[in-house]
């Protein structure tokens, strides 16, 4: 394992993370609130509405609740059909459909909304992030290039980092994160802490642990309540062979979140520990939320269902079936792999 010595140059100041997730909260409530007593939906009031949406998937993503992003869903469905012709009501779509792994329904939005004149640098935008999660990462750079110059820089340069960090491209992209950095001029701590979040996965990826938990602690100084950074630390632990730490940040996650991965991970964590009748509840937990997130969302689900049933779950053909289906539904190296690895631990298994 090559270990990468962590450098964190410069730190932008920022919002105190636990107001700002207060301050997102209520922001939330009250143009919620505000949509309840709308008459018609005039432009100003649907372009209030897509910012609930984006609002709702951002603290979906911190907090680890999926609830927030069904929410952030149903709001624009409802939203584009009441506006069709609305660009900001289709691009709050496509980004929702986007968000559940509706990749084809999202790309259909985003054309319509094009039509409907919205900005282009925010097609081209979404349209990136979109290729980028389905692993066509040559045709996310010609795009992302493209939207750059109309695009704040660090929105740019962050974009440019994260898919440079997903190609493995990692000397390139650890120039881009720095740079990043160095461009913020915003008190939000959101974008610093998701930026260091995605850092920590490039080193995780890597296999360098001290350096993936440099990042990840980055992340949640600046956003103590950074749940996915939470649950990443809590991997690290483990793959440390620290258990109980790994506990210990997991189980407040697995009480609040109603993303079943942190049950799965506390799974793992407690029969590591050796306390496998402690760790039973929250495998079949996990089990049921799965069972309920494929069923309404398959596209998005299915292969963290297939990777729980493979691990903490405990039924390699389950698993497998679970690998084939989003091997059916996106044909990604991810896909690809999964299916490759359940069919290996299904063999074993015989």
């Amino acid at each position: 394992m090559t270990v990468h010595a962590v450098r964190i140059a410069h730190e932008p100041v920022t919002t105190d993370g636990s107001i700002a997730l207060l301050n997102l909260s209520a922001q939330i409530d009250s143009i919620a609130a505000r949509a309840r007593t709308a008459v018609s939906p005039t432009p100003f009031a649907v372009a209030r509405q897509a910012a609930l949406v984006d609002l709702l998937v951002l603290r979906g993503h911190l907090m680890g609740w999926i609830a927030d992003y069904e929410r952030a869903a149903q709001l624009a469905e409802r939203l584009a059909r009441h506006a069709p012709e609305d660009g900001n009501a289709l691009l709050a779509r496509a980004r929702a459909r986007a968000t559940l792994h509706r990749f084809a329904d999202a790309m259909a939005d985003l054309d319509a909304a094009g039509r409907a004149g919205a900005v282009q640098a925010d097609l081209d935008a979404e349209r990136a992030a979109i290729l980028q999660a389905v692993g066509c990462h040559s045709e996310a750079r010609v795009l992302l290039r493209k939207s750059a110059p109309r695009r704040s820089d660090f929105a740019a340069v962050a974009a440019s980092a994260v898919l440079l960090a997903e190609q493995g491209r990692t000397a390139h992209a650890e120039h881009e994160f720095d740079r990043a950095r160095r461009l913020h001029r915003g008190v939000s701590p959101f974008p610093l802490a998701q930026l260091d979040f995605r850092r920590g996965l490039l080193w995780l990826r890597e296999g360098d642990l001290p350096a993936a938990r440099t990042w990840f602690e980055a992340a949640r100084r600046r956003l103590p309540g950074y749940a996915p950074a939470t649950g990443h630390l809590a991997e690290v632990d483990l793959l440390l062979g620290d258990a109980q730490a790994a506990i210990d940040r997991l189980r407040p996650l697995a009480e609040t979140s109603d993303d079943p991965e942190y049950a799965a991970q506390l799974v793992c964590a407690l029969r590591a520990a050796g306390r496998d009748q402690e760790a039973r509840p929250w495998r079949d937990q996990a089990a049921r939320r799965y069972d309920e997130l494929v069923l309404h969302h398959p596209e998005a689900y299915a292969d963290h269902a297939a990777d729980f049933w493979l691990t903490a779950g405990g039924d390699a053909e389950r698993g497998l079936h679970l690998a084939l289906q989003t091997l059916v539904m996106r044909q990604t190296n991810r896909s690809y792999s999964l299916v490759q690895r359940a069919h290996t631990i299904s063999a074993a298994s015989i």
